[in-house]
């Protein structure tokens, strides 16, 4: 217990002589310093070099104190060990001026990257990603439906080549325009577009009549979608508004090479109108009057031209609800505002009368195209106003020039407040007579 180890990292374990190294007191030392807490722990003995330099046997515990291993003759004449290290030196490979150490026993689990030529470096985007990313670009941006139309067909025309993806790409456009809020009108604009513009034709119709037959599926189950669940419902609602966008937008060729909306369209309005009532409910109700106030004046003027009166039969039908179903106050004032608004022939205003004989009495428009003025305290007027003479009188009266009738510039910077002289005033009063009579005569002729 009181013979010191040799403490050297790699070195043996040997017991060694304390005198030796000068200790006082070996076994006293020894304790004391096996006592110190260690700052480090205590390493595993580094690994043997794979060329070791031979050593001369000698004994640690010799009576030669230059003999031990710790002495510096000891390396002074050891001649082989530095022509084994220098021999080891040249042949080998390694260099102070790498840029990174990698140890002998250091395996990479990287594998590495292969590169196959038939494989292209992006995936190529299918039809469905295709048509979210347009619907989503025109979504976001709706002004630029015309600058970008021709592109997203000519686009759509190179990816649709099978019937399987003409009918992938009608369900894309008809779930879409369904489902996102608001896109009925974009989607209709869209359709109509593609069905002029969509190249493939299968056997099974072209883009319009495959949109029409998809269109139909829903047509034939509209009783039981307006006595559903909620969430059928606002699907048969959706339904329901893109329908009539597109018979507002879908343009169809007739004999003679006139565009005019599908007729297949008008009757099936109609029809789903009246399911709508036939199940008289807030969401139903509330579908009705937005459907009515999109394409009541259209839907009335085309059953007017051929002399049919299912518009009469349907206000009449909103009248019967108002009177027998029990739908919330709210609805109940809506369906009275759309009878309203029927009466007054959905609110638009007759032909603007002749501008040579429009007055501010028989013309609504008369005042919509003039200038508006401000008073000096910020007050806008226009023609409109009973004052406006006075008030554009005052505000001319406070600027430094005026016009003549023809337009020409009479006098400029003229200051109203200084006092003509009798000869200038009569000059300038026979100037005055003098353009009306030429103006008169102008416009008797």
């Amino acid at each position: 217990m009181s013979d010191p180890f040799d403490r050297a990292p790699g070195a043996e374990r040997s017991r060694v002589n304390p005198g030796e190294y000068g200790f006082v007191g070996g076994a006293a030392a020894a304790t004391e310093e096996d006592t110190k807490p260690r700052l480090f722990n205590q390493r595993e003995p580094l690994r043997q070099p794979r060329t070791s330099p031979p050593f001369p046997d000698c004994s640690p515990n010799s009576g030669d104190p230059g003999s031990g291993w710790n002495s510096p003759q000891q390396y002074r004449d050891s001649t082989p060990v530095y022509s084994d290290m220098n021999s080891v030196l040249k042949s080998s490979n390694l260099s102070a001026n790498a840029p990174e150490f990698v140890p002998s026993g250091f395996y990479s689990y990287e594998e590495t990257p292969t590169f196959d030529e038939s494989e292209t470096y992006y995936d190529e985007p299918t039809l469905a990603d295709m048509v979210t990313d347009f619907l989503g670009h025109l979504s976001s941006s709706p002004g630029s439906f015309e600058s970008d139309v021709d592109y997203i067909a000519n686009m759509l025309s190179s990816y649709v080549s099978t019937e399987e993806s003409l009918h992938e790409l009608v369900e894309l456009i008809y779930s879409k325009s369904t489902e996102i809020p608001n896109f009925s009108y974009m989607g209709a604009r869209l359709c109509n577009h593609l069905s002029h513009h969509l190249t493939l034709s299968s056997t099974k119709g072209n883009f319009r009549q495959v949109l029409l037959k998809r269109c139909q599926t829903e047509y034939e189950q509209r009783d039981q979608a307006v006595r559903g669940d909620t969430e059928t419902q606002k699907r048969f609602h959706s339904y329901v508004l893109f329908l009539a966008e597109l018979y507002l937008h879908l343009e169809v060729k007739g004999a003679k090479g006139t565009l005019n909306r599908a007729q297949i369209l008008l009757t099936a309005l109609k029809d789903l109108m009246i399911s709508l009532l036939s199940h008289p409910v807030d969401a139903n109700l509330i579908c009705a009057v937005k459907l009515l106030k999109l394409t009541g004046s259209v839907l009335d003027d085309e059953w007017k031209c051929t002399r049919q009166t299912h518009m009469d039969e349907i206000i009449q039908r909103i009248e019967t609800v108002l009177l027998d179903a029990t739908c919330s106050r709210d609805v109940r004032q809506m369906l009275l505002k759309l009878v309203e608004l029927r009466s007054s022939d959905w609110g638009r205003v007759k032909a603007a009368t002749a501008a040579s004989s429009a007055t501010p009495d028989n013309d609504p428009n008369y005042f919509m195209n003039e200038p508006i003025f401000y008073t000096e305290d910020g007050t806008p007027f226009t023609a409109a106003d009973p004052d406006f003479a006075e008030r554009y009188q005052e505000i001319m009266d406070k600027q430094n020039y005026f016009h003549d009738v023809d337009g020409e510039t009479v006098s400029e910077g003229f200051d109203f407040e200084d006092e003509m002289e009798p000869e200038i005033e009569e000059a300038f009063e026979n100037f005055c007579l003098e353009t009306e009579r030429k103006r008169q005569n102008r416009v008797s002729q």
